[in-house]
C-alpha cells in the first residue's frame, strides 16, 4: 500500500520532467521470483525504473543511504535494504535470497555503482551468485537517459536469463566471472 502510494505520487511529480517509455514490458512475468539487473548512470535510475515497472521491486541499496534516519525510514518502508559495497556483505546476500524465496522482485545494479559507459571490468559477481543460489531468472534492463529535463527516458527490458539451467553443478570463480561479464554484455546490448 505505502509502496504504491509513494510510487504514484513520485510518478506524478517526475513523469512530466522525465517522460518514461518502457520497451519489452511483455518480458516481465506477472508473478514468481525475478532478479532485475540494470545499468546505473544516475541516482534517479531506481526511481524511474520503479515508476515504469508493473511489479514491486525490493532494491538492494548502498548502505550510505541508510545513515540518514528519515531517508532510511522511507526506503526501508519501500522494501529497500542495505549492502556494504566495500566488502562481501553476507547479510545483504541473505536478505536478497529471502526476497526471492518469497517469489518477489529483487533489483540490483551489477556494476555496484554508477557508471557512465560499458566496461567489462565493472562486472561484479553478486548477481550471478544470487541468481544461482536462488534459481531466480535474471531480467536484464537497460535505462537510457541523459537526465536533461523533458527528455524521454527509455527503459529496455530483455528476456529473462536462466543461468542456473546451464550452471547447475559446482560453480567455479571462472564461471561466476563468465556469468557476470555475459550479463553485463546482455544488459548493454539492449540499447537500441
Amino acid at each position: 500500500m505505502f509502496y504504491n502510494i509513494v510510487k504514484s505520487i513520485v510518478g506524478i511529480i517526475l513523469k512530466p520532467f522525465y517522460p518514461i517509455q518502457v520497451h519489452g514490458i511483455e518480458n516481465i512475468s506477472s508473478n514468481g521470483k525475478l532478479l532485475l539487473c540494470s545499468n546505473h548512470v544516475s541516482k534517479l535510475d531506481p526511481i524511474l525504473i520503479t515508476i515504469g515497472f508493473p511489479r514491486q521491486i525490493n532494491w538492494m541499496a548502498k548502505s550510505e543511504l541508510f545513515k540518514n534516519k528519515i531517508l532510511s525510514f522511507i526506503i526501508t518502508k519501500l522494501k529497500a535494504f542495505p549492502v556494504n559495497r566495500k566488502e562481501t556483505d553476507i547479510n545483504a546476500i541473505k536478505n536478497a535470497l529471502r526476497v526471492l524465496k518469497k517469489n518477489e522482485v529483487l533489483g540490483i545494479f551489477p556494476e555496484g555503482t554508477r557508471v557512465k559507459e560499458f566496461n567489462l571490468k565493472n562486472a561484479k559477481s553478486g548477481a550471478a551468485l544470487i541468481s544461482l543460489r536462488s534459481r531466480a531468472p535474471i531480467l536484464p534492463v537497460y535505462i537510457e537517459e541523459d537526465y536533461k529535463m523533458f527528455t524521454k527516458v527509455n527503459i529496455y527490458i530483455g528476456k529473462p536469463i536462466r543461468y542456473y539451467e546451464t550452471f547447475n553443478k559446482k560453480v567455479s570463480p571462472e564461471d561466476y566471472k563468465f556469468i557476470s561479464e555475459d550479463l553485463l554484455k546482455r544488459i548493454y546490448s539492449l540499447k537500441i
